[in-house]
């Protein structure tokens, strides 16, 4: 379904699908960054020595004003990159199931895959061999790519695209949170917005859930494996020759 804009961007000339991991590839309702949630407030209230509670206030400041806590953690109180990934990404990842259907989906849509997340290589590959999709995409772009500068941020899609060699106004951008959206849409990418189903809980902050309707969101789904298999069966969008 497409956004409010009266245009929204088509896919006919893409060659480059970019999609975000969390709460993307997989179900909102799966809740697994919840977890990750849980530990990033561990690690703030034991690095800084506060209670639990006053912690997490802090590290969805850190979060909403840096774009990740780990950046915020960084700039604020010298904490180190590897030593706040490994310890937030010690999650289970059991809750996620393979998806053949999106794999076949993704097969489909002619030209390269890339992945551009907040969230670490080790972490992409273990959600990526959960879902069963290791073999569906040709590169990773991570935080340490990124130079440790998280998406919104302008710079680290300009070096995103310059790693990758991808043009972006032949590319689209998957992602669940509509600021990550802005700089990839300004840069000319068509942007899809992934949006829970509705059918199951999710745990986000509001803000999480907003900008279904901003101008820089060109299309939303809440199905993501059926958005990609619409693509692949219309000529001429996506579809491999």
């Amino acid at each position: 379904m497409p956004s409010s804009q009266t245009t929204p961007r088509s896919f006919d000339h893409v060659d480059t699908w970019v999609f975000d991991l969390d709460n993307t590839l997989y179900p909102h309702h799966v809740n697994l960054w919840q977890q990750v949630d849980k530990r990033i407030s561990e690690y703030v209230s034991r690095w800084l020595n506060i209670p639990e509670h006053e912690a997490r206030l802090l590290q969805k400041d850190y979060y909403q004003r840096f774009g990740t806590t780990m950046r915020g953690m960084m700039t604020l109180h010298g904490v180190s990159a590897d030593d706040y990934l490994a310890y937030v990404h010690q999650i289970d990842h059991s809750p996620l199931e393979p998806n053949p259907a999106m794999g076949a989906a993704i097969a489909q849509l002619a030209g390269r895959k890339l992945i551009l997340t907040n969230g670490s290589v080790d972490h992409v590959g273990k959600v990526l061999e959960r879902l069963g999709l290791n073999d569906h995409f040709d590169g990773v772009f991570d935080i340490i790519a990124a130079d440790l500068e998280p998406k919104p941020a302008a710079q680290t899609y300009e070096r995103f695209l310059k790693q990758h060699e991808v043009d972006p106004t032949r590319a689209a951008m998957f992602e669940d949170l509509a600021r990550n959206l802005v700089i990839p849409h300004r840069l000319g990418m068509t942007t899809v917005l992934v949006v829970p189903d509705g059918t199951k809980e999710v745990v986000r902050e509001d803000w999480e859930l907003e900008g279904r309707d901003a101008a820089h969101v060109d299309h939303v789904t809440d199905d993501l494996t059926g958005f990609l298999q619409t693509l692949s069966r219309r000529p001429g969008e996506g579809q491999r020759p």
